[in-house]
């Protein structure tokens, strides 16, 4: 008999949100559950289609192969169960055929259907400033977590899962098909090596529900745009009591308004006017760390001159080293000038020397021989 339709089995569209499944689910399960329909066979029949329906639909890589494949997406070892980022495909009907001449293949859930969490991601965006102190951060992260009316075990509480009975609890079975010996997931189980006879009402016979985490994550001074933070059993709890998953933060470091980073060194662009530059100066720079710094501009400076302050860069993480500092020079043109200011530069340039101008007149005078030549 072929297998139903998983939308017909729920009662919804293709176009259905997580929103619209889940609200299907729960209406079906709670008219078809063992409790509500006790010694009913067709119903208990029913309650599993349900719950195979919407554990293959809620989760976006199944749903897409379901979408694609049909039915055939889950034969032969398919995509598994086990989510997260590997196995399924080609690689599982492989191990079917040829695990048991290799010596069986890998296994993918541990003793009593275990399933390890799937890992999670978060997005941090910190300042240049929190990069440089370090910053210890309260993060929300919507997760699954292990079932407290069940302790994660998917079965109601008082009820323990059974011993699958097709494959006496190896989630597989074989059978003979000519010169070799065929190993595929069980059908029963799907691999688990249990079934559940009373699903938990609370998690739906999954072990896990979703709810919303508070953690607390530290950030070390001297952390780098992209780097990413393992935050070890903070993921998506396993199904069934499984191991949970990890959690990784991802940084990312907002752009300053003055400081631009390379490494540990930092850089600033800084405008002094002309006369500053001609005729030398000093200004003073907000550094990091919450102090000033005065730098001292000799006369006759240039453009794109660098000037380095030792140690008022980035912190080296986890070290006791420090980047430095350079502030690279701007000269400003002056704008908008008065008469009076016009003619005073107007007078400058004619009393003005090769020697006021060194690398535009040497500029000029070796274009000229090259143009010549």
């Amino acid at each position: 008999m072929a297998k139903a339709d998983f939308y017909e089995t729920l009662g919804v569209g293709k176009s259905a949100d997580d929103k619209e499944l889940k609200s299907a689910f729960r209406k079906l399960a709670m008219k078809y559950h063992p409790d509500k329909n006790p010694d009913d066979k067709a119903a208990e029949h029913k309650f599993k289609e349900i719950n195979e329906a919407y554990e293959t639909l809620k989760d976006p890589q199944k749903r897409a192969a379901y979408d694609r494949f049909g039915h055939a997406a889950f034969e032969h070892g398919g995509m598994g169960n086990g989510g997260g980022f590997g196995g399924g495909g080609f690689s599982d009907i492989f191990e079917d055929i040829f695990g048991e001449m290799m010596g069986g293949g890998r296994g993918r859930r541990s003793s009593g259907g275990r399933e390890r969490g799937a890992d999670l991601r978060y997005n941090m965006e910190i300042t240049l400033e929190e990069s440089f102190s370090g910053k210890t951060a309260q993060i929300r992260v919507p997760t699954s977590i292990t079932c407290d009316a069940c302790t994660g075990s998917g079965a109601k509480p008082g009820t323990k899962p059974t011993t699958c009975s097709t494959c006496q609890g190896s989630g597989r079975v074989r059978a003979s098909q000519g010169f070799f010996s065929v190993e595929r997931t069980c059908p029963t189980c799907h691999g688990r090596g249990q079934t559940i006879t009373d699903p938990c009402t609370k998690c739906h016979g999954q072990g896990r529900v979703t709810e919303e985490r508070s953690l607390s994550v530290n950030i070390p001074s001297g952390i780098e745009d992209g780097t990413r933070i393992r935050l070890q059993g903070e993921g998506e709890a396993g199904a069934r009591g499984g191991p949970a998953g990890d959690l990784y933060i991802f940084l990312s470091v907002k752009p300053h308004e003055f400081f631009q980073r390379d490494g540990a060194d930092l850089y600033c662009m800084v405008p002094i006017s002309m006369t500053t530059a001609a005729l030398g100066g000093t200004f003073d720079v907000a550094t990091l760390d919450g102090t000033k710094s005065r730098v001292s501009v000799p006369e006759g400076t240039q453009a794109g001159k660098q000037f380095r302050l030792k140690g008022k860069g980035m912190p080296v993480l986890r070290s006791n080293q420090t980047g430095d500092l350079y502030i690279q020079i701007q000269i400003e043109t002056p704008q908008k000038l008065t008469k009076r200011q016009r003619e005073l530069l107007q007078e400058f340039e004619q009393i003005s020397s090769k020697e006021n101008h060194p690398e535009s007149t040497g500029f000029f005078a070796r274009m000229k021989e090259f143009f010549e030549g």
